[in-house]
């Protein structure tokens, strides 16, 4: 039974009203014990980022509660969750205190649940892509937060709407392969009449490579054959003040 079942177990903060039952108060409930009933009296919103971290980290350490040990993750980010979502197993392992495998694949977990839904989201939306920044904002989730090298082709009919967004294929930490090929066969099965794609650079820069730019002629070319033209090739990446940005081969007039 947890403190929250047992209001009559010492250290819970339960204290009997003239009715019988117990008005819970958070001010002196253990440490670890705060985020659950917070959310369970006041509901998630009136929990802090820290608060609602320390629920998935669920435990701290002796000395440290798990408040404190997600400040402490959060800190390392600059409070920024989008770069929290960029950390992988071992980066929430190696310098934190208490943090093991278990609990880093619990915030990895979660933090995907949360760019699904916001992808399912954008999905469910009408998008026209009439610019490179339109492309960015339709795309740029899928891309943006990634510690690997990904490639993705987004279709469109004759008035530039967004029918279907792909992921071609999944790299290493600088690079990765693109079947053609498979660009347009999703194509011709969209009905698509245009297309544009777009891959992440890891290490932030988005100048694109040699390789980049030979890729972008080829598709290009397939794209003639076909009578499915390529409207745009971005590379994401993130700049010096951690924000999402894009290189546009369209805009630098490279198609």
């Amino acid at each position: 039974m947890t403190q929250f079942d047992n209001p009559e177990k010492k250290g819970t903060g339960a204290v009997p009203n003239s009715h019988g039952t117990s008005n819970f108060t958070i001010k002196n409930m253990a440490d670890e014990d705060k985020p659950r009933e917070k959310l369970m009296l006041k509901g998630k919103k009136e929990l802090s980022n820290a608060e609602l971290l320390a629920i998935l980290i669920g435990s701290g350490t002796v000395g440290q509660s798990a408040v404190k040990l997600a400040m402490q993750i959060l800190e390392s980010c600059g409070n920024d969750l989008a770069m929290l979502s960029r950390m992988g197993i071992k980066d929430l392992t190696k310098d934190y205190k208490g943090m093991g495998e278990a609990k880093a694949i619990t915030i990895i977990a979660a933090m995907e649940l949360g760019y699904r839904m916001l992808n399912d989201a954008s999905n469910r939306k009408e998008y026209y892509i009439t610019s490179s920044m339109d492309l960015f904002n339709y795309i740029g989730d899928s891309l943006v937060n990634l510690p690997h090298e990904e490639f993705w082709a987004v279709f469109m009919n004759i008035k530039r709407k967004a029918l279907y967004k792909q992921r071609i294929s999944v790299g290493g930490l600088n690079d990765t392969a693109v079947d053609i090929r498979r660009i347009f066969a999703t194509a011709l099965e969209k009905n698509a009449v245009c297309i544009a794609v777009a891959h992440n650079h890891p290490s932030g820069v988005v100048k694109p490579s040699k390789q980049d730019v030979e890729l972008t002629k080829r598709i290009a070319e397939a794209g003639k054959v076909m009578n499915i033209p390529l409207r745009d090739h971005l590379v994401v990446g993130i700049n010096d003040d951690n924000k999402a940005t894009y290189f546009s081969f369209f805009d630098q007039g490279m198609i």
